[in-house]
């Protein structure tokens, strides 16, 4: 029926636009394409089922093309003030200074950047800076841009091995002093009078630390060791919001048995969320000389629970943090559900007896501290609390403006007790 249905279609067509309707017909006919609109609609809501999947994979590459960008800026730099080079021992401030204030832009524009304690960086001298490494430390990339632009000065950073390897990266590791971490160099450079970033975490931290934002430290001390040699401050760092702004899948098992085996960070990295970014840098922990290694790395995972804590654990969703980047205060940020108060201006839990009116807003923070605490102190291990571990646990809290000390313990037991 349909093959004379066509025959007569062609026998009967007046003009060229009519029979070549009639052959396309024929041929949709004949090649079963009857359908075709159908697949077109199954295809079309695939499409806009996994639009969203598919951005928030492609957002984190335009971190890198950013860095690519970097990389051919300081290429275009170099050739353009070639005949300078020998001339000028800063050929690469003025290139420094161009992409800080290009990163601390895109920082203030898709994120809202903010750092709070910028006063504690020193304008002259060294300091080392230990921080939190998110699935992508971007954070950090703003923070260098924020201390080259207002403190007028570069900061080394300590990066992995692997960076290194990757193609066109070594002229940006070297304008802004990345180093791969011996400690002999890093000792140089704080010797010399420089500033020094370093994760303790590092790749680990990154592919497999999840939105609690735990610390994976490890057993590693060689960042304590170096300040130790080098008698400098260590300032702790962290920043609100980085868990929600990119994650990582280094937490399937997969990617971790790679990681494991080969060391190949090759997890993927999603996100890029417009979440709003918060800065904080703690107080700086001055050089002890009767403090060894271990016991300043523990001191230091110490103060960098505390500062997340007095921040943001994170524990908010997607949205407050989007919530947070249209509505904010540097002061103060309640979430608009209620549940959650969040104290970035105050350390620890220093300001709580002021806000005992509002419901749950001191108790959840002091609680998670006071378990810390019986954690780190042995409580959970099995270990009896004795007076001298209460005593230290006062001691710490006393550290941060929170007075819970009743008396001192004799100091003849303290070493029988420890």
């Amino acid at each position: 029926m349909s093959d004379s249905g066509n025959q007569s279609c062609l026998m009967g067509a007046e003009d060229t636009v009519s029979f070549l309707v009639c052959v396309f017909h024929a041929w949709e006919e004949w090649a079963g394409l009857g359908q075709l609109e159908d697949y077109l609609s199954v295809l079309e809501y695939l499409l806009w089922v996994f639009t969203p999947l598919i951005v928030v994979f492609i957002l984190p590459f335009l971190i890198v093309i950013l860095l690519y960008l970097s990389i051919l800026f300081l290429h275009v730099y170099k050739r353009k003030n070639q005949l300078r080079e020998a001339y000028c021992n800063n050929l690469w401030d003025g290139a420094r200074k161009t992409l800080a204030t290009l990163w601390d832009g895109h920082g203030a524009i898709w994120h809202g950047y903010e750092i709070h304690g910028m006063e504690k960086i020193p304008d002259k001298g060294p300091a080392l800076i230990v921080y939190y490494h998110g699935a992508i430390p971007i954070d950090y990339y703003y923070f260098l841009a924020n201390v080259i632009i207002q403190k007028g000065r570069p900061c080394h950073s300590v990066a992995d091995h692997f960076l290194f390897k990757v193609p066109g990266f070594k002229l940006l590791l070297e304008v802004f002093s990345v180093i791969h971490g011996p400690q002999e160099e890093c000792v140089r450079a704080l010797r010399s009078g420089h500033l020094l970033g370093i994760s303790p975490g590092g790749v680990r931290e990154a592919l497999f630390s999840d939105e609690t934002y735990p610390l994976l430290w490890g057993k590693r001390k060689g960042f304590a060791q170096v300040a130790i040699d080098s008698q400098v401050p260590v300032i702790p760092m962290f920043t609100q919001n980085l868990r929600e702004g990119f994650r990582s899948l280094g937490t399937l098992r997969f990617f971790r048995w790679v990681y494991e085996r080969f060391r190949l960070p090759i997890a993927p990295v999603y996100g890029g969320f417009p979440v709003k970014f918060r800065t904080f840098l703690g107080d700086p922990i001055p050089y002890e000389p009767n403090v060894n290694a271990a016991e300043l790395a523990e001191k230091m995972m110490w103060f960098c629970w505390l500062l997340q804590n007095a921040t943001f654990r994170g524990f908010a969703a997607k949205c407050e943090a989007v919530v947070m980047r249209v509505n904010t205060s540097k002061a103060e940020v309640t979430f608009s559900a209620g549940k959650r108060w969040i104290a970035p201006s105050g350390f620890g839990v220093s300001r709580c007896p002021k806000r005992a009116s509002i419901p749950g807003s001191c108790s959840r923070v002091r609680v998670k501290m006071e378990r810390e605490m019986d954690r780190r102190f042995g409580a959970v291990r099995g270990r009896p609390r004795t007076c001298w571990r209460d005593y230290r646990s006062c001691l710490t809290w006393e550290r941060f403006g929170v007075s819970r000390c009743t008396s001192d313990p004799a100091p003849d037991n303290r070493k029988m007790m420890d």
